[in-house]
């Protein structure tokens, strides 16, 4: 079914489904394969290549390249500009994507929906801060992958705000106040943070009293990659909120690295608690100015705007929401 004329990738899937429903025999003039071709190119889309796409759905690349031409003849657009270096999504390419893919996550939540007794199955694309990702998503992802063994998990673990459209992510777990409007979430829960620093450290430099006290020390501060900006150490005192940014001696953003900089003795450092609570058992780490309580970073599960969620989806943002609360972070 070829069509004519520039149109969105919404008006050419649109124009489809209408001359299809309206007329019987439209029917025969479409491909019956039409979801397995918008699959085929969600995958070529998402990973960026052909030959990673026919290993992801086990096909020869010939099959893989077959199908995106028929797809690009049956809406009559280009969909992808290729090159032997690379390739690229086209305007027209980039819509029918986000729609082939909300339309083949619908068709899997019906087919979950109908089909109860079918387990959710499929990839799923998680985002999470490295934080988060090391002290309680990792250590218990084997127990997510024994109640749902045929889910395939593509972890990226990282500080920086992903994009969840253009990265193809399903969901993201973030820490602190959200901005992004345009995605439904569910907050989880809350992580305490705690400022610490090396013994060595404070025999060194001696042990601040107050927050106010941190002027006169060595910090190692953490900024966002995304916005640049520096992240604030909050405390409690006398009731109020009071909000400190000590002189840095090492700016970073990455919170690996914050945590692999303090155990080195570089300087005081402010994290969640979470990731130093093993190092101020054994010793490493000694927290300071434990009688000022510090403000807590909101947790939440984001994902974008569907009437409905992808089994897979689902199934994740359910039980990593048990988890978290399992482990009284707040």
């Amino acid at each position: 079914m070829l069509l004519q004329g520039k149109q969105s990738g919404w008006g050419i899937i649109h124009n489809i489904s209408h001359e299809t429903l309206d007329n019987p025999w439209g029917i025969k003039s479409m491909r019956s394969n039409l979801l397995e071709l918008m699959s085929t190119f969600v995958q070529v889309v998402e990973l960026r290549s052909f030959t990673k796409a026919a290993d992801a759905l086990q096909l020869h690349r010939p099959a893989v390249s077959k199908f995106i031409k028929q797809l690009e003849d049956d809406l009559g657009v280009k969909l992808l500009h290729r090159t032997t270096r690379n390739l690229s999504v086209t305007v027209e390419g980039e819509e029918v994507y986000q729609r082939a893919k909300a339309l083949l996550n619908d068709v899997g939540d019906m087919m979950a929906t109908v089909s109860p007794n079918q387990p959710p199955h499929g990839r799923l694309r998680i985002s999470a801060p490295l934080a988060l990702s090391h002290t309680i998503l990792i250590p218990s992802l084997r127990e997510f992958q024994a109640l749902y063994p045929q889910i395939e998990i593509v972890l990226t673990a990282s500080d920086r705000l992903t994009d969840l459209i253009s990265e193809g992510i399903d969901c993201v777990i973030r820490l602190g106040e959200l901005v992004d409007s345009s995605f439904i979430s569910r907050r989880i829960g809350e992580v305490q943070m705690a400022t610490c620093a090396t013994p060595s450290y404070l025999d060194k430099f001696g042990i601040p009293l107050t927050p106010g006290d941190l002027v006169h020390h060595k910090a190692i501060n953490f900024f966002s990659e995304n916005s640049r900006e520096v992240m604030e150490w909050k405390f409690v005192v006398d009731g109020h909120v009071i909000s400190q940014r000590p002189g840095s001696t090492m700016l970073v953003n990455n919170s690996d690295v914050l945590l692999s900089c303090g155990l080195a003795g570089m300087g005081i450092f402010h994290a969640l608690r979470t990731t130093v609570e093993s190092h101020i058992d054994s010793g490493r780490l000694t927290e300071i100015l434990t009688e000022y309580a510090t403000v807590t970073k909101p947790v939440s599960i984001l994902y974008p705007d569907r009437r409905y969620l992808p089994p897979t989806v689902r199934a994740f943002v359910d039980w990593f929401s048990d988890v978290f609360a399992s482990k009284h972070q707040f």
